[in-house]
């Protein structure tokens, strides 16, 4: 549609919502920030009022696309749109993204890395932090623009287009805001929906709604997978991992811990390899890689006791990801605020390598229940608390992980601030 002259509503007025009303107001149209809790008086209240004379509505990944306040808007034609969709509107180059329950910071990072270092152009954004409409001003044709996808970005695209798709996997997680899991998971599978046969779509051939996709994709498939041989694309065999029928490097070679820093491994090989990086390029990129800041991250070690970071680990899945990184000697911080979740499956694996949980946050008592007596646990309230505890009763070789399974909206601005917070209490013990 014509955005010169416009009258556009953008509904959340945090980082993403701003950098739309910049982008929109750059090109020519009236932007009118509208905010549930409006922040300053040019900022509308969120009601039904706030869209009667608009001509295009843009939501920030925060906003569900739900919201009752917008039917009357739709019943008159009014478009509703994410702020992804009003960035790819704009953005010059190629875009891969990259989308996934867990793993695709980590995903989106690593490939961004290596096509740096292949002296390929490309800027990275999108969920990873730097808004989608931000990009556009240093978006250049030639450059990729790698972007990490959410389920809430991806609800509500149209004609989004990504020469590049990538799925790591779907595993339960914000049901809260989509209700059921094959809601989620459609939202996730729109990205491969609108490529065309010039494409390519990634996917993890391990995990059956991400093999799914297949089905849907006009786009050229490409698998990736630790549990099988793959062709066209890459897979780990015996502990080298084999990318376009060639070997790329060794499992001891990536440097990040984990068994599914495997499968982001071959991931973003796969999405740079077809980006144009060449099999040497990526395996020296991958072995310089520095990590992503709140995944895993190693704090300090103190008196012979290790402290990481796993702040980014929001859902079970991801938390379970991060038990198996190690082997034993676990004290685990866990809790914040619940996303309709069934925190069950991390019994098993908690009574076979943790000392204990230390809950914290709203959910600290549905977890406690949903474990059933797996492992002790210790209620501490707060993420102050919890480390006090931990520095209290941890010993000599042991690990304290922050891996809480849920959003940090509770006591935290976002999963950011609660990881920066435990890395200051912890480096203040």
């Amino acid at each position: 549609m014509k955005i010169d002259g416009a009258r556009v509503a953008v509904v959340g007025m945090a980082r993403s919502g701003r950098a739309a009303t910049k982008l929109l107001t750059e090109q020519g149209a009236v932007a009118i920030g509208v905010d549930q809790y409006p922040a300053d008086p040019s900022i509308r209240p969120q009601t039904a009022e706030a869209f009667a004379d608009v001509d295009l509505i843009v939501l920030s990944p925060g906003v569900p696309a739900d919201l009752q306040e917008l039917n009357a808007a739709r019943k008159r034609g009014v478009p509703v749109i994410g702020d992804l969709e009003l960035a790819s509107w704009f953005l010059q180059g190629d875009i891969a993204g990259i989308t996934g329950s867990n793993g695709k910071t980590t995903t989106t990072a690593l490939t961004g890395h290596i096509l740096k270092e292949s002296k390929i152009p490309a800027q990275v954004g999108g969920n990873i932090g730097t808004p989608p409409a931000s990009m556009v001003d240093t978006s250049r044709k030639g450059q990729w623009n790698v972007l990490e996808l959410s389920s809430f970005q991806l609800e509500t695209i149209n004609s989004f287009h990504a020469r590049i798709g990538a799925a790591l996997n779907v595993t339960p997680d914000h049901l809260d805001r989509h209700h059921t899991l094959e809601a989620y998971a459609a939202a996730k599978g729109r990205l491969f929906e609108t490529q065309t046969r010039n494409d390519y779509a990634v996917l993890n051939a391990d995990d059956p709604i991400t093999r799914a996709y297949a089905k849907r994709a006009r786009s050229a498939i490409l698998w990736f997978s630790v549990k099988e041989r793959v062709s066209p694309g890459a897979y780990l065999d015996g502990e080298s991992i084999v990318l376009d029928n060639l070997p790329l490097m060794t499992v001891r070679e990536i440097p990040l811990r984990g068994r599914h820093n495997v499968e982001n491994t071959l991931a973003a090989a796969l999405v740079a390899c077809v980006a144009g990086a060449r099999h040497s390029q990526i395996r020296a990129a991958v072995m310089s890689f520095p990590g992503v800041e709140h995944r895993l991250e190693f704090v300090r070690d103190l008196d012979g006791v290790a402290w990481y970071n796993d702040s980014k680990a929001t859902n079970v899945d991801a938390t379970l990801k991060a038990i198996a990184a190690f082997e034993g000697g676990l004290w685990v911080i866990l809790g914040g605020k619940d996303k309709n979740t069934d925190y069950s499956p991390l019994a098993a694996p908690l009574r076979e390598r943790a000392h204990s949980v230390l809950l914290i946050g709203a959910a600290a008592a549905k977890i406690e229940s949903q474990l059933n007596g797996a492992v002790p646990m210790t209620g501490c309230g707060t993420l102050e608390a919890a480390v006090k505890q931990a520095r209290a009763r941890a010993h000599p070789g042991d690990t304290v992980l922050l891996a809480p399974a849920c959003a940090s909206f509770d006591q935290f601005e976002n999963f950011e601030h609660r990881g920066r917070e435990f890395k200051r209490m912890v480096g203040e013990l």
